[in-house]
């Protein structure tokens, strides 16, 4: 079972490889089979189609963000501490995985995004995100506002720094990079009455 997991981790991580290179037209089942060093037949064992295993990727990275953004959270730990860990896991993980948000840009502007069950997938880190942020605001952490506002403006100020740092077109220190999760936390913190 172990060797199935492995070939088919080979195979996604591939597709994404290639995908960045060639996008998705561009990028062939025997490229995905070569680059990943399985036969052509074997990816046709485990997808149908090209369609199916870019879908499938899909689900495949959401679940890698959601493992990503709750290593270490703790309950039972003070929210804003869950906070700043969450904001630097993902900031980390887009770091050391550069190909995912180019992989789902090329994916939400691509037809694949009608044909993947992306309602059930998107949902799910959106579901967690939003279920985070509303847990702030019940608790009184946050500001009393959407909790959708508050994904945008945390998620979106990861995804922006990620690639800033990663472009190489600013150079955070880790002080610096601090500051950034700070100035967001006391954006939306809730002020005092």
């Amino acid at each position: 079972m172990e060797n199935i997991a492995e070939k088919k981790k080979a195979i996604f991580e591939s597709t994404i490889e290639l995908v960045k290179e060639h996008g998705f037209h561009g990028c062939s089942m025997s490229m995905v089979a070569k680059h990943a060093q399985v036969a052509t037949g074997t990816i046709y064992h485990y997808f149908d189609s090209k369609d199916q295993l870019i879908c499938e990727l899909y689900a495949y990275i959401i679940d890698k963000v959601i493992h990503a953004a709750l290593e270490g959270d703790d309950v039972h730990k003070p929210y804003k501490d869950r906070f700043f860990n969450l904001w630097k896991n993902l900031y980390w993980f887009y770091i050391q995985n550069p190909n995912v948000p180019r992989f789902f840009e090329q994916f939400v502007n691509s037809p694949y995004y009608t044909k993947s069950n992306e309602e059930d997938q998107r949902g799910r880190f959106h579901e967690f995100i939003f279920n985070f942020f509303k847990e702030g605001i019940n608790q009184g952490h946050l500001r009393d506002v959407n909790p959708e506002i508050l994904s945008v403006v945390a998620y979106g100020s990861i995804i922006t720094t990620a690639k800033l740092s990663k472009t190489g077109k600013t150079s955070l220190k880790e002080t610096e990079f601090e500051q950034i999760a700070q100035i967001i936390w006391d954006g939306m913190v809730r002020q005092p009455q």
